[in-house]
């Protein structure tokens, strides 16, 4: 019995020790700790799938525990005042450094929108908390954070429609005045899909007729730019790679336009672009815009044109695909020229470095100011990293250094 007992236990902690085990790039900091912290990503994946398929619960839903788990309700402390808003009809969180008596400075502002993919996340998780009250102390600067609208329950364009409204209520004058924002120093920013948003809310402002007021500065976070071409260096590199792998990025982008499945399974094998999109995929063309160095050993091969909808699902997912409001990077030269300086973080084993790299030299060529940085041990989601038990050194490095720029440049 002893001996059943011993070998019961060796083969329980020789699978956990299994299932634990990922390959992970050597130069990857704390790569045990990155290994523990996706076991759990990866665990809950697995039950979303099971609860999918027994029909229980969709993925997505399933998935929303990790926001859950990190929600908190934001208090005031004894530097900063937070208050819970709706504007033009969307929830916000407002953070703003408290006056003294007679105080009449003029502040910069920060437009945060959190990332998740679309369907998961929310302005009122800790480390968004712990990273806008940062933003406060630091620069003296009002963090407004949106609580934009979740697919699958809201496809695109709403989480965008939800954003772009917030901005243009912000950015009225009166407004501005109301929380002592100073009108020349604000800027939009975002992680991951709301890195995608902001700089989708940068491009469309500076053609909103009789916008008075224009933001100064945009800091795209690892963004996600475009959802042609599923098959860049860095989506077959990382497809497998912790946080964020091929599947669920590709889950989340056919999430944010359908719930028709057979789209999502036409992106998994990058046979969804339609005769209205692949006039567009030079703009996502890697071999011309993605540096050689990133190019690996991949070759160039443009992404499958089918015709007929029920190769690629029904409805305007298609549509959807070839707007730029949904992909940035689809935006012509044309509307890149007058585009406020950029700030671009990007990492090296992120399924999404390409996308971020690709609109550096796109912004560049455009006659933007860009700061690029680029983290070669980097991974998805390091700047949320923050908060113990999953604090990296790299998110701490990644919030001293974005901060720092947002000070430098508002």
């Amino acid at each position: 019995m002893r001996f059943g007992s011993i070998i019961a236990f060796v083969a329980l902690c020789s699978f956990t020790a299994y299932y634990i085990y990922e390959p992970i790039p050597e130069d990857i900091e704390e790569r045990w700790k990155l290994m523990l912290t996706n076991c759990f990503f990866r665990s809950l994946s697995h039950l979303a799938d099971l609860s999918e398929l027994l029909g229980l619960k969709d993925y997505m839903g399933v998935m929303y525990f990790i926001t859950l788990a990190e929600k908190i309700v934001p208090m005031s402390d004894e530097n900063i005042k937070v208050t819970e808003e709706q504007f033009d009809g969307v929830d916000v969180v407002l953070y703003q450094p408290k006056k003294s008596d007679g105080d009449t400075k003029l502040r910069t502002a920060v437009i945060y929108l959190h990332g998740g993919g679309w369907c998961l996340g929310s302005s009122l998780m800790s480390p968004y908390d712990l990273l806008a009250r940062k933003i406060v102390n630091e620069l003296d600067a009002v963090v407004l954070s949106v609580e934009y609208r979740l697919a699958p329950a809201y496809h695109f364009p709403v989480p965008y429609e939800d954003v772009y409204r917030v901005v243009k209520h912000f950015l009225h004058k009166g407004v501005l005045a109301q929380y002592s924002v100073d009108p020349g120093r604000i800027a939009v920013s975002g992680d991951s899909a709301g890195g995608n948003l902001a700089a989708a809310v940068s491009q469309q402002l500076q053609k909103e007729p009789g916008q008075q007021v224009q933001l100064k500065a945009q800091a795209l976070i690892y963004p996600v730019l475009q959802a042609l071409d599923l098959n860049t260096p860095s989506y077959q590199q990382n497809q497998d790679m912790p946080i964020l792998p091929r599947y669920l990025m590709v889950r989340f982008w056919s999430e944010y336009f359908t719930s028709d499945r057979a789209f999502f399974r036409a992106m998994m094998a990058n046979t969804h672009n339609s005769p209205e999109s692949s006039s567009l995929l030079k703009f996502v063309n890697w071999s011309t815009f993605l540096p050689a160095r990133y190019h690996r050993k991949y070759n160039y091969s443009a992404p499958t044109v089918v015709q007929g909808e029920e190769a690629f699902g029904k409805g305007g997912a298609s549509r959807s695909l070839a707007d730029p409001r949904a992909s940035p990077l689809l935006a012509p030269d044309s509307a890149l020229h007058s585009l406020p300086k950029a700030y671009i973080l990007t990492c090296e084993y992120d399924v999404l470095r390409d996308d971020g790299i690709m609109y550096v030299t796109r912004l560049l060529s455009a006659g933007v100011e860009v700061t690029h940085e680029h983290y070669d041990t980097g991974f998805h989601g390091g700047l949320m990293f923050t908060v113990w038990p999953t604090d990296f050194l790299i998110g701490r490095r990644m919030t001293e250094n974005y901060i720092k720029w947002l000070k430098e440049n508002l």
